[in-house]
C-alpha cells in the first residue's frame, strides 16, 4: 500500500449508524386525500410538518415520514441527533470521531461513510431550511428543537441531489416575541455535564429576539492503558441569536439567525489489528488480537485532538401575497478544523497525521407555493449552492517518535482543493382528480459543476479534474382513502447523488477522470390505519430500491508507490424491505409504541481490481458481490412505553424503551477468499468479521417530574441509557492487511437533569 493510499485514503472510515430513542413516538405519515372527509372530532395528536415545503398535518402528507416534536425529545432526555435511534424504521445514526460534530446516517440501507468534504452524503440533513453539504456539523443539540422530520426514501424533488437515502429535516424554535426562556443543567456518568439556556424577548407583536448558549463536556468513556486516565473527552460550545421581524397584518416575516459552534475533543481509536497484519509486527503482543466488545474501551494510542469552529448565518423570508406564498432561504456556513489522529491505535508511533481543513458553503432557495385551482396545489422554485474546500495533511509514518510534530516530520504534505457549484429548478404538485383520490407528482433538474485538484507541497501537482453532472429526478404517487380510517398509497421516485473526482488519486489520469453519479429508483406501496377512534394507529409499507452505479473506494495500480485509492462506480444493488409501526393509547396518559424494519439487500456485479493475494503486486479482478451492504441490518425494531400521571404538584412522566438492532457490517472488506487467487476472479466470501457490529439490545429509561411554580415550571429528569451495558463497535475499519482500528458505542450511563421554564 503506497503513501497516498495509506496516509490519505484511510483517513476517513465507515462509522456505525446506531438505532435508538425508542421512547419517541413513531408516527410515519404517508398519503391522505386532503379533500376526503375526515374523522369526526379533532385529532389532538395532529402534528404539522413541512416535509413538502408546505405546512400540512402529518396524516395528510404523502411522504414516508416520521415526526418527532419537542415534547417527545424532552421526555426522552435526548441529547443530539444521534438520539433519534429507533425513532423511525430502518434508520441508523451515529457520531464518528474522524470529523467534528460528524453524523453518519443510513436510511433503508443507503449510506456513504466518508467525511472528506469532497465526498457527499446519501442522507441529507437540513437545518432551518439549509442543506448541510458535508457529514460534519450535523450533530445539532436537541435543547432548542421544535420538531424533527425523518423522510425515508429518495427526496430529490424538493431537497435535491445527495438525498437518495432520505432527509432529516430539523426545525429550531422561533422567537416568541415575548419574555420567557428555559434554563437547564445535566450531570451524568464519566463526569459529563451540560448547561443550556434560551431566552426570548420582544414587543409581543412584530419583533422578537431569541438568544441561546449551550455548553457540554465529558471526560470520555475510554480508559487509556498508557496514561491510566480517561480518554475520549470533549468540550462543546454553541451560541447564537435569532431576530424575527413580523409586521402585524403585512403577510411578511423575516427571521435572521447568527450562530457559532465550537468543539474540542480527544480523537480516540481502539486497536483491533490481528496477527498477519503488518503493524502487529511492531506492536506489543497485548495490543493486537483484541476483541471487538469489552477490549474496545481500553486504548493505547498517543494523545490526539480535534478543534472545530463553525459560524453560520441563515435568513428566511416569507411573503403571503394571497394567491401565492413566496419563500426565500439564504444560508452561509463556514468551518475551520484542525485535527491530529493516531491511526495505528497503539503505543508505538507508526502512523500519525495532522490535518488542517477549511470549508465554506453558500446557498439560496426561492420558492413559490399556492393553489392553481380548487383541488390542485403546487410548490415550484429554484436553488443555488456553492462550496469550497481545502485540506492540508502532514503524515508521520513509522516515525517512532511521538514528540516529533508531523508538520516537521513531513516536508511534502498533501494538499487538496475542491469547489462545487450547483443549480436546480424544481416543482411538486398535488391534484385531487377524483373523490378520495389524489395524484402527487413532480421533478427536479440539477446541474453540478465540480473542480478538484490534488498536489503535494514540494513535488507539485498530482492531477486535477473539472466536470459537469446533470440529472432530472422525477417522482409520482397516488393515494386513495376508501374511508376515513384507511389510506392506501403507491409511489415511485428517483434519487441522484452527484459524481465527482477522487481526492486520493495518485496520477494525473486518475485525478482527472470523474466518477459518475449514482441513482436509486424506489418503488413503494403501503397502508395506514386509524382504528378505535384513533386510539390505535398501524402503518405498514413495502419498498424496493434499485441502486445503480454505486460509488465506492477501490485500489488500483499507479502512482509513485505502485497503487492508489480512487472512487469508482462499481456495480449495482437491490434493496427490499418492510417497515411497520404501531402506536396505541389504551388509556389516558399511556402510550405504547413499536417499530419494525426488515431489509434484504444484495450487491450485483461488484467487481474491481485489487492486489493479488498470491504475489502481492499484480492487480487482478475481485468480486465483492457477496459482501453485505454496510449499515443495513436485516432486522431492527423497538418497543416503548410512556406514561403521564397528573400529581398535586404537576405531573410525572415515565419512559422506557428497548431497541433491537440486528448485526450489520461497517466496511466493504475482505472475508475469506476463493476462486482463482492467481489471475482472478477472486471471490470475496463476505466481509471481515471485525467490521461487523454484533446484534444489540439497547434499553433506555427516564423519569421526569414537572413542578408547577406559579407561572413557571421546573422539572427534574432521571435517566439511564444502554441499561443492559451492551458493548459493541460504533466504527471499525481494516486497512489492506496493514492494521485495523475501531471505536465503541457509549456503555451504560446514567444521570440527572434539572431545569426551569418561564
Amino acid at each position: 500500500m503506497g503513501r497516498i493510499s495509506v496516509a490519505k485514503s484511510f483517513i476517513t472510515r465507515p462509522v456505525t449508524l446506531a438505532l435508538g430513542a425508542a421512547a419517541l413516538w413513531v408516527h410515519p405519515a404517508l398519503a391522505q386525500d386532503e379533500t376526503a372527509p375526515q374523522a369526526s372530532g379533532t385529532d389532538s395528536n395532529a402534528i404539522i410538518v413541512t416535509a413538502r415545503r408546505r405546512d400540512e398535518t402529518l396524516q395528510t402528507t404523502p411522504v414516508a415520514i416520521t415526526a418527532i416534536n419537542a415534547g417527545m425529545i424532552e421526555n426522552k432526555a435526548s441529547v443530539n441527533i444521534g438520539d433519534l435511534q429507533g425513532a423511525a424504521p430502518n434508520l441508523l445514526i451515529t457520531q464518528q470521531n474522524s470529523g467534528a460534530q460528524a453524523a453518519n446516517l443510513s436510511i433503508r440501507g443507503l449510506t456513504y461513510a466518508d467525511i472528506e468534504k469532497s465526498q457527499e452524503p446519501t442522507v441529507g440533513v437540513v437545518i432551518d431550511g439549509v442543506f448541510i453539504g458535508t457529514n460534519t456539523g450535523q450533530l445539532l443539540d436537541f435543547f432548542d428543537i421544535e420538531q424533527i422530520e425523518v423522510l425515508r426514501g429518495p427526496q430529490g424533488t424538493l431537497f435535491g441531489r445527495n438525498t437518495i437515502g432520505g432527509v432529516i429535516n430539523i426545525r429550531r424554535t422561533r422567537p416568541t416575541k415575548e419574555f420567557g426562556g428555559k434554563l437547564e443543567g445535566t450531570y451524568s456518568k464519566f463526569n459529563s455535564w451540560a448547561t443550556r439556556a434560551v431566552v426570548n424577548v420582544g414587543d409581543g407583536e412584530s419583533l422578537g429576539l431569541k438568544g441561546w448558549y449551550f455548553h457540554n463536556q465529558s471526560d470520555g468513556f475510554y480508559r487509556n492503558a498508557i496514561t491510566g486516565k480517561r480518554d475520549g473527552g470533549s468540550n462543546n460550545e454553541n451560541f447564537g441569536a435569532s431576530l424575527l421581524f413580523e409586521p402585524t397584518g403585512s403577510g411578511f416575516d423575516a427571521l435572521l439567525t447568527v450562530e457559532k459552534l465550537s468543539q474540542k475533543f480527544d480523537v480516540v481509536n481502539s486497536n483491533i489489528a490481528r496477527t498477519g497484519e503488518v503493524f502487529c509486527n511492531f506492536e506489543p503482543a497485548n495490543q493486537c488480537n483484541r476483541n471487538t466488545t469489552d477490549d474496545l474501551y481500553t486504548t493505547f494510542n498517543s494523545p490526539a485532538s480535534s478543534s472545530y469552529s463553525a459560524p453560520a448565518v441563515t435568513l428566511e423570508m416569507n411573503y403571503d401575497a394571497g394567491p401565492v406564498k413566496i419563500t426565500s432561504i439564504t444560508g452561509w456556513r463556514k468551518s475551520d478544523e484542525t485535527q491530529t489522529q493516531d491511526f495505528d491505535a497503539s503505543s508505538v508511533d507508526l502512523y500519525y497525521v495532522y490535518r488542517e481543513q477549511n470549508y465554506r458553503q453558500w446557498s439560496q432557495e426561492l420558492r413559490f407555493s399556492g393553489d392553481l385551482f380548487e383541488g390542485f396545489d403546487y410548490v415550484v422554485g429554484g436553488f443555488y449552492f456553492n462550496s469550497k474546500y481545502d485540506l492540508t495533511q502532514w503524515t508521520r509514518l513509522f516515525g517512532f517518535n511521538d514528540a516529533l510534530d508531523p508538520r516537521v516530520a513531513d516536508t511534502n504534505p498533501q494538499m487538496v482543493m475542491g469547489k462545487t457549484e450547483s443549480y436546480a429548478l424544481f416543482g411538486d404538485f398535488n391534484w385531487a382528480f377524483a373523490d378520495r383520490w389524489r395524484l402527487s407528482f413532480g421533478g427536479r433538474f440539477t446541474r453540478d459543476q465540480k473542480e478538484l485538484s490534488n498536489r503535494f507541497a514540494t513535488t507539485g501537482l498530482v492531477g486535477q479534474g473539472d466536470g459537469t453532472f446533470k440529472k432530472f429526478t422525477p417522482k409520482v404517487g397516488v393515494d386513495f382513502r376508501p374511508d376515513n380510517n384507511t389510506m392506501l398509497y403507491a409511489s415511485w421516485s428517483r434519487g441522484y447523488r452527484s459524481g465527482g473526482f477522487s481526492p486520493r488519486a495518485a496520477t494525473a489520469a486518475t485525478a482527472g477522470t470523474p466518477y459518475d453519479p449514482e441513482t436509486v429508483d424506489s418503488y413503494e406501496i403501503g397502508a395506514k390505519l386509524d382504528l378505535l377512534d384513533r386510539k390505535l394507529q398501524f402503518n405498514i409499507a413495502a419498498f424496493a430500491s434499485k441502486y445503480k452505479d454505486l460509488q465506492q473506494n477501490t485500489t488500483i495500480p499507479g502512482g509513485p508507490t505502485g497503487n492508489q485509492t480512487i472512487t469508482s462506480n462499481v456495480g449495482s444493488a437491490n434493496i427490499k424491505g418492510i417497515e411497520a409501526d404501531i402506536t396505541a393509547r389504551p388509556m389516558d396518559g399511556l402510550k405504547l409504541s413499536a417499530t419494525v424494519g426488515i431489509l434484504d439487500s444484495k450487491f450485483k456485479g461488484f467487481v474491481v481490481g485489487n492486489i493479488s493475494p498470491v504475489d502481492g503486486t499484480t492487480i487482478v479482478p475481485f468480486d465483492y458481490s457477496r459482501n453485505n451492504l454496510i449499515y443495513a441490518p436485516k432486522f431492527s425494531g423497538s418497543v416503548s412505553a410512556e406514561y403521564i400521571a397528573p400529581t398535586s404538584f404537576g405531573e410525572m412522566i415515565a419512559n422506557v424503551g428497548l431497541r433491537h438492532i440486528g448485526a450489520y457490517d461497517q466496511q466493504i472488506s475482505l472475508g475469506t477468499l476463493s476462486g482463482n487467487l492467481t489471475t482472478g476472479p477472486v471471490i470475496v466470501n463476505g466481509n471481515d468479521p471485525r467490521v461487523r457490529t454484533k446484534a444489540q439490545n439497547l434499553m433506555d429509561a427516564s423519569l421526569t417530574a414537572n413542578f408547577t411554580l406559579g407561572e413557571k415550571e421546573a422539572y427534574l429528569t432521571l435517566f439511564t441509557r444502554n441499561l443492559l451495558d451492551q458493548r459493541r463497535t460504533s466504527a471499525a475499519f481494516t486497512v489492506a492487511g496493514l492494521w485495523s482500528f475501531a471505536s465503541a458505542i457509549e456503555p451504560r450511563t446514567y444521570g440527572a437533569t434539572v431545569g426551569i421554564r418561564f
